[in-house]
């Protein structure tokens, strides 16, 4: 729901990787965002409204994001996919970082753009600062990008997840995901994602930021 940039983006990308894809928007001026070699359903109406889902597919759909212009058209969208069509993956975009914090904690996974925002541009002005990229619905377990000392190079990862008391889910590897066990030992230019709570990432983060042993 939504053809502005991130609603078209979204849809061709989707369509690129061989997903079928639909597209709502209120107002049909919006299509025109879309590349002429876009294939999917166009349906012009409210996101949140049976008729306009229903012509879009919802009740065969696998996933839907309510990323429109309005927070409370997302929720409402969101919310009716949910709970009357049973579709699982759904998430909703939201300027109000307060807001999607409180609707995630209710089961509705949000992106809280402004915040997402602001932790991209901090990222990159300050080193060694943690990047949350997923957190549960339920608040207590976060998936946290953070940065490594280069004296952790050539470690194993079951010595940095005993350092910092976090596990990590997966590295970045030149750019590419790759998955870990125990014995994985840590090369140059590593990214770590961190599972933890939310209230731990900072703490982890300065346990990675320095040398083993915890000397600058």
């Amino acid at each position: 729901m939504g053809a502005g940039r991130v609603g078209t983006t979204l849809a061709e990308t989707l369509e690129s990787q061989g997903h079928s894809v639909a597209i709502i928007d209120s107002n049909a001026d919006a299509f025109r965002r879309l590349s002429p070699d876009f294939s999917g359903r166009r349906v012009t109406g409210m996101g949140f409204d049976r008729d306009a889902l229903t012509q879009a597919g919802i009740e065969e759909a696998y996933a839907f994001a309510a990323v429109s212009s309005g927070d409370n058209s997302n929720i409402l969208a969101a919310r009716v996919v949910r709970e009357r069509f049973n579709v699982e993956n759904v998430v909703a975009r939201i300027y109000d970082a307060g807001r999607a914090e409180l609707y995630s904690r209710l089961g509705i996974p949000t992106v809280a753009t402004v915040r997402w925002t602001a932790d991209q541009m901090l990222r990159r002005l300050m080193p060694a600062r943690e990047l949350t990229e997923f957190t549960d619905s339920s608040g207590q377990i976060a998936l946290v990008e953070m940065e490594l000392h280069t004296a952790w190079i050539g470690r194993p990862i079951e010595e940095l997840e005993s350092a910092c008391g976090a596990r990590v889910a997966y590295l970045t590897r030149w750019g590419v995901g790759e998955g870990v066990s125990p014995h994985t030992v840590l090369q140059e230019n590593d990214v770590a994602h961190m599972v933890c709570p939310p209230a731990q990432a900072n703490a982890v983060q300065r346990v990675l930021a320095t040398p083993p042993g915890g000397n600058p």
